[in-house]
């Protein structure tokens, strides 16, 4: 039975797509394990880190993203509809066992689907709320359900902000990882998120552990880094901030132009390095 772990802050900017997607290739490339990305938003920038444009493109003319089988989640009663394997994309980047579930810049119509919670919470004489909330305890875990024991790790990348996707995947998760900067804007994120995960785990809604926080580096040391990181340890604990940091390369921007994560494209360079040895720490924390 595979691990689902969320990658998330509640801050954008903070690396958390770069991250999920050097992280996954590394665990499949050089530990020999099964990953599935899933591109929870809707920038899809997991995606395109991963796939070029004209196979996105290909992908989403067969309604094989992630919004067909949100659709399929909520409405439980399209025969036609694909299911969860026929959506994945298999291999991709050429690493075997790594796996990606597309994003799409649509993945649901905000209307219809308060429009579809309102009519099920009367159907069922629940409030609005206690639907939304049960929409939310099953959307993404409905989703993965099926193929949770093909793979070793199933990575969700996320949207920065609180919103549907977001909560429905942290309560589907085992884990999370924090990317962070040390920067005060990326710390806000970090405490709105443990808020919003307390008050998951307060209701019984979830149970997902944290595993540590990531820090990527400003490119230059500051004094103010330096405080953001001894306050965060000291809010978090040491043994919760990973050792392994992410420099500034520009291996990792130009990787992005390529479609491709930097740990294949240059893994020579700083930043792949840093996320081979970043992938290492992370299992040994698992273990």
């Amino acid at each position: 039975m595979g691990h689902v772990i969320s990658i998330v802050n509640m801050k954008g900017g903070v690396g958390k797509t770069t991250l999920t997607v050097n992280l996954g290739t590394s665990l499949a490339k050089e530990h020999g394990m099964r990953v599935l990305i899933v591109d929870l938003d809707t920038q899809i920038n997991a995606t395109l880190s991963l796939i070029p444009p004209v196979q996105f493109t290909k992908c989403r003319k067969q309604k094989r993203t992630l919004q067909q089988l949100v659709n399929q989640a909520l409405q439980s009663n399209s025969l036609s509809a694909p299911t969860v394997e026929d959506v994945i994309v298999p291999n991709i980047c050429q690493v075997n066992g790594l796996d990606l579930i597309p994003g799409n810049i649509e993945l649901y119509n905000d209307f219809l689907l308060a429009t579809q919670i309102y009519r099920q919470a009367n159907s069922h004489q629940q409030d609005f709320e206690k639907g939304w909330n049960h929409l939310e305890n099953v959307l993404v875990k409905r989703i993965i359900k099926p193929i949770v024991p093909n793979y070793d790790w199933i990575l969700l990348d996320f949207p920065p902000g609180d919103n549907l996707l977001t909560r429905s995947g942290m309560i589907a998760s085992d884990f999370y990882l924090i990317p962070a900067k040390p920067e005060p804007l990326s710390v806000v994120g970090m405490g709105i998120l443990e808020g919003r995960i307390r008050r998951l785990k307060q209701s019984d809604r979830a149970t997902l552990n944290l595993l540590g926080i990531v820090f990527s580096s400003l490119g230059h040391a500051t004094t103010m880094a330096a405080k953001v990181k001894k306050r965060v340890r000291s809010d978090f604990g040491d043994d919760k901030v990973f050792i392994t940091e992410i420099p500034t390369n520009v291996a990792i921007a130009k990787a992005v132009d390529e479609f491709q994560p930097v740990v294949l494209t240059e893994p020579a360079s700083t930043g792949a390095k840093a996320f081979t040895e970043l992938t290492k720490e992370f299992l040994q924390r698992i273990a």
